[in-house]
């Protein structure tokens, strides 16, 4: 795609254009926002203002054109999102610095009306990054953050092979003094590297430590040369010293084309390339592997009474579930896709103004649909009813009958303030994890639980599954996306926990599949005791084979100690599993698996229960007598009742909230074929 470079002149800026190029986008301007004339720097949370004074220099290097604006805004949100959860208030703030951007980047498109994306050279700031995505979005152009969460000193030493001369023109960080300025990466790197080991200071400088102004980079068509500087001290005191250097004046010299080399990080990480292998060699040594998929079908007059079984609410302390949403069929004419989906959104909406809460405040939605197909026409309504921070989401495809398109399942959450409830949603094209272009997260956090969207084996540097199709790749990509996410949106919530699965969702496209994506589950999942199950469905989104879902918990809760005082305390979870038998006077008894993960200080908890046969009923009542469920059964908020037979509702109205999803296959990772499976959220 075409593409403008949001350019400061430093390392990561010119940097980023290097993998721009890599995956064949075509630069065709450059735009920068700067202080006021008379104003060298200024203390900014979006922009490096330092080495403005050379940045003409950089684009006439690159030989693009420069779009300059003056900032004239101020930091005036400062929270970690920016615009409105709902959508009718998800534009930006009058007055705040990031609407310059939104005014330069404008105009950059107003000139150049075939400008698609945008080149942006963040690391590790997600205030940075919000921001820029938010305004992106506002233009419907594509951030193109190929440095996005890398490994810094990785990176930094990637920067120096491929030939990037960069000088460091401000200094901020302990250990940095005057004497460092004018010096360049390959200079710098030890000092940076040792820094970093005694202090834990930014290598890439992500943390204020330096910033850079770049002389030379391969896609420079001339080399930038410094005539004349100065170094101005701001301030300089024991801790650490304040300077930058002026660049009085400059030039630009001819230089002989190169190669332009840069270095792409690896797909997969070294445990997940491992498992790709085993797969790879699993299915090579099946000779039945390539068998076509012969999974069992929905019945065209499916057992379940979606006249009867309704949608219904329920609520446990700040924890709301919905479940069951889809439009009522009962005499109704037939409408159209949109309007179905509207249905279903204003059934939604109704159940939670009646607990005094809003579209904006779910934390997760799952969406079954009756055709793939109607996946792009349902998503572009679906984008009207939410702003920034969106919930996460998983989106199948499943045998749906009765004329029914789209059902949803939510769980909401009350937060006291806008904190306690915090997003992911990266929405760039980089090589960490796929973008979540559209209106959903990679992840929400509230009561620390955290909900992952559905994530498939994009490439994320292109989102395109890999080709030819590839099972052996999508497992591993899958795993790891969702590992990615969570370890990013540990580090963005301030750190200090790890996480722990509480339920494990695989969806698959073909049954032929399960064995091989359970023998990868066993070497991917960390939590290889949390509640897991394999479930196939009738399509995923963009024709993938395999999808994973993950329910987390920040392991997080209140203790109380001997005198009564609380304290948030990190504790590894509990498990529990087992099987229990079902009594019948007309059969033989039949078998009921479950599985838990608990917490003993805290209520949130993950349950899984399979069984064989009819009688749910009697299965939940004989399983209510083991002490690792009791309770649990007893705080039921949200329950999926996935099934390939039959399925009735066995709670009752003032029971939780259930939603009923037909299956192919149902398997946990030591069982196979079950008749029905419950994936139990309690609160």
């Amino acid at each position: 795609m075409k593409y403008v470079a949001l350019l400061s002149g430093g390392k990561d800026s010119c940097f980023n254009l290097l993998h721009c190029h890599k995956h064949g986008h075509e630069m065709i301007a450059a735009a920068s926002l700067c202080p006021e004339q008379g104003k060298e720097e200024l203390d900014s949370y979006m922009y490096q203002t330092v080495g403005q004074d050379a940045i003409e220099f950089v684009a006439r290097a690159l030989e693009v054109p420069l779009y300059r604006k003056v900032i004239s805004g101020a930091a005036l949100v400062q929270d970690s999102e920016y615009g409105g959860r709902d959508a009718k208030n998800r534009g930006g703030t009058d007055g705040d610095e990031t609407e310059d951007l939104y005014a330069l980047l404008a105009d950059v498109k107003s000139r150049h009306p075939d400008v698609q994306g945008v080149s942006v050279g963040a690391i590790l700031s997600n205030y940075q990054r919000v921001r820029v995505e938010h305004v992106c979005q506002r233009l419907s152009l594509t951030p193109l953050c190929y440095l996005w969460q890398r490994d810094q000193a990785e990176l930094l030493s990637e920067m120096i092979d491929a030939g990037m001369e960069a000088i460091l023109i401000k200094v901020a960080g302990i250990g940095l003094t005057t004497k460092h300025l004018g010096k360049s990466l390959s200079e710098m790197q030890p000092t940076l590297t040792k820094l970093n080991t005694l202090y834990g200071s930014h290598i890439c400088g992500e943390g204020g430590e330096y910033e850079t102004l770049t002389l030379d980079c391969p896609l420079f068509k001339h080399r930038v040369n410094l005539l004349e500087t100065e170094t101005v001290v701001h301030s300089d005191s024991g801790f650490a010293t304040v300077a930058f250097l002026r660049i009085r004046s400059a030039e630009l010299s001819a230089k002989p084309e190169h190669p332009i080399e840069v270095t792409v990080p690896a797909l997969l990480d070294d445990p997940y390339n491992d498992v790709a292998e085993q797969v790879r060699n699993a299915i090579a040594e099946d000779e039945h592997s390539e068998t076509s998929n012969q999974a069992r079908h929905i019945p065209s007059h499916s057992p379940v009474n979606y006249h009867t079984t309704r949608h219904r609410a329920k609520r446990v302390g700040n924890w709301v579930a919905i479940g069951n949403i889809h439009r009522d069929i009962d005499n109704a004419p037939a409408v159209s896709l949109e309007a179905e989906v509207r249905e279903c959104f204003d059934t939604l909406q109704r159940c939670l103004h009646e607990h005094s809460l809003s579209l904006s405040q779910l934390t997760n939605i799952n969406i079954f649909i009756s055709d793939m197909k109607d996946f792009a026409a349902i998503n572009a309504v679906y984008a009207t009813y939410f702003g920034v921070s969106p919930p996460a989401r998983a989106c199948v495809a499943v045998d749906m009958v009765h004329a029914l398109r789209v059902t949803l399942d939510c769980v909401a959450y009350a937060e006291q303030k806008s904190s306690d409830r915090q997003a992911l949603h990266v929405q760039g094209l980089s090589y960490w994890a796929p973008a979540n272009i559209g209106p959903y997260s990679q992840t929400i956090i509230a009561d620390e639980r955290v909900f992952v969207s559905g994530q498939i084996g994009l490439i994320p540097s292109s989102l395109t599954l890999p080709s030819p199709r590839d099972l052996a790749m999508e497992i591993p990509l899958s795993s790891q996306h969702a590992d990615r996410v969570i370890a990013a949106v540990a580090s963005n919530a301030g750190g200090g926990w790890t996480g722990h699965a509480q339920t494990i969702l695989y969806w698959l496209a073909h049954e032929s599949h399960m064995p091989h994506v359970k023998m990868a589950a066993k070497s991917l999942d960390r939590d290889n005791k949390a509640p897991s199950l394999f479930v196939v469905v009738k399509e995923l989104p963009k024709g993938a084979l395999v999808e994973k879902q993950v329910l987390y918990h920040t392991g997080r809760g209140a203790v109380v100690d001997e005198d009564g005082d609380s304290s948030l305390e990190s504790r590894p979870p509990s498990y529990d599993s087992g099987t229990a038998s079902v009594s019948h006077t007309d059969r033989p008894s039949s078998e009921v698996w479950y599985e838990v993960s608990y917490f003993p200080h805290t209520a949130a908890s993950g349950t899984i229960i399979c069984g064989r046969g009819q009688n749910g009923a009697a299965a939940l009542q004989r399983l209510r007598t083991v002490a690792s469920l009791e309770d649990k059964l007893a705080h039921m908020i949200s329950v999926r009742l996935f099934y390939n037979t039959t399925a009735r509702d066995v709670f009752g109205p003032d029971g939780p909230a259930v939603t009923h999803i037909p299956c192919r296959s149902i398997s946990t990772r030591d069982q196979n074929n079950w008749d029905y499976a419950l994936c139990i959220l309690t609160a």
